[in-house]
């Protein structure tokens, strides 16, 4: 009952999960987001496509069993997506099984244009996405058509996908073939996925910007999460050899070959302007 008056209790849905408190909504959540519309020297060749890997599920069951309502943080997501679009390139839109994807709707900016318009430009390829199955099984000899894959953030990115053989198979494609692999906050964790069948971390060595630990355990203090977390992101990437580069949850971004990351929703907005600039520089 205290926590309800201080504006801190998680807000039961509907299906028995959990979305932030009000509180906890007011301080990490925007209306209207920083995004700058950039002009920038479209790409017009051959390598156009990116593959964007979302989360299809919604609900991350904390240490206590409560389930908190996640999916793609749509900032992480639509931010850098607007820039790479702006500068020349096209989605392809991928979940695991193409179910549709999953986004913290309680995190979308309404107020904002630019998010909302892309965010309805996409929005039924959103609802019926590639599986990753069919894209490995149709895609992959066709390098020479791909940019980069973007894994977007959001706690739903812990979610099935660091266990995905397919996501294993696209990001070593993606090395193999010197394509960029771009991802921010938890999507990190979507780097766990090239361990799978026993096989050594793609990313041991490399610098990278990810969500903190310190910070996912402070945020059920104000009713941001349910619980504590089921296990720590930043722990197993450092365990396996990478080298985090930020303390904060802020707008740090990191390129480290063609790997490249920003820390949480703060560095949205810069994870795009980078991304943009980087895959131009690298492809015109």
């Amino acid at each position: 009952m205290l926590k309800k008056l201080l504006g801190i209790a998680p807000q039961l849905e509907p299906d028995g999960s959990y979305r932030p408190s009000k509180r906890a909504l007011k301080m990490a959540t925007v209306d209207k987001t920083d995004f700058e519309p950039i002009s920038y020297d479209k790409y017009a060749g051959n390598r156009s496509k990116i593959l964007v890997i979302f989360s299809e599920q919604k609900n991350m069951a904390m240490r206590n069993g409560k389930l908190f309502s996640t999916g793609n943080h749509p900032v992480e997501a639509l931010l850098p997506m607007l820039h790479l679009q702006n500068a020349g390139f096209e989605f392809e839109i991928a979940t695991p099984t193409g179910k549709p994807v999953v986004f913290e709707m309680w995190a979308m900016p309404q107020n904002d244009e630019h998010v909302m318009g892309i965010y309805n430009a996409y929005k039924a390829r959103f609802e019926n996405p590639t599986p990753l199955q069919e894209f490995v099984d149709g895609s992959l000899g066709d390098a020479e058509s791909y940019a980069a894959v973007f894994v977007p953030g959001g706690h739903g990115a812990m979610l099935g996908i660091p266990e995905d053989a397919n996501v294993g198979k696209v990001l070593r494609w993606a090395h193999e073939n010197e394509l960029f692999t771009i991802t921010l906050c938890h999507g990190p964790g979507s780097l766990l996925a090239t361990t799978l069948n026993n096989q050594p971390f793609l990313y041991k060595g490399y610098k990278m910007a990810v969500f903190p630990d310190s910070v996912d355990k402070q945020t059920p203090m104000i009713g941001y999460l349910p619980g504590h977390m089921p296990w720590r992101l930043e722990e197993q990437l450092t365990q396996l050899g990478a080298i985090i580069v930020n303390k904060k949850s802020d707008d740090t971004t990191q390129v480290d070959r063609k790997l490249i990351t920003g820390a949480s929703p703060l560095a949205a907005n810069e994870l795009g302007k980078v991304a943009a600039q980087t895959l131009l520089q690298a492809l015109n």
